[in-house]
């Protein structure tokens, strides 16, 4: 994933009213354009999750007794900064109407008889 932090410098974490004939000028489809925006999301969303758990696996401590508990600050706060991001909708959402996500239709298999 690229820089999630400066991709998301400057971004509303909250949920806002968009216009829709703005999200259908590219498809002229609200649909289609939802589920141009879903697929993303769910890309980022995935690729966020792996992220985060390659950060928090350095702090990973095998023990073999359940009640030792260690808190570490650097995990607190990496689990807060993620916990802080806008959700990967609004994510996938600003990132097509800047025009940043590329999307195409798969040709579809004609029978010719």
């Amino acid at each position: 994933m690229s820089d999630i932090k400066s991709k998301v410098q400057g971004l509303e974490a909250n949920v806002q009213a968009r216009d829709i004939h703005q999200l259908v000028e590219k498809t002229g489809n609200i649909y289609e354009t939802l589920s141009i925006i879903a697929k993303r999301a769910s890309q980022i969303s995935v690729d966020l999750k792996q992220e985060l758990h390659q950060k928090l696996e350095e702090f990973a401590v095998s023990s073999d007794t359940i009640e030792e508990i260690h808190e570490n600050k650097e995990q607190i706060e990496i689990s807060k900064f993620y916990e802080r991001l806008p959700n990967p909708v609004l994510i996938a959402t600003d990132d097509y109407l800047t025009g940043n996500i590329y999307h195409r239709y798969k040709e579809e298999q004609r029978d010719d008889f």
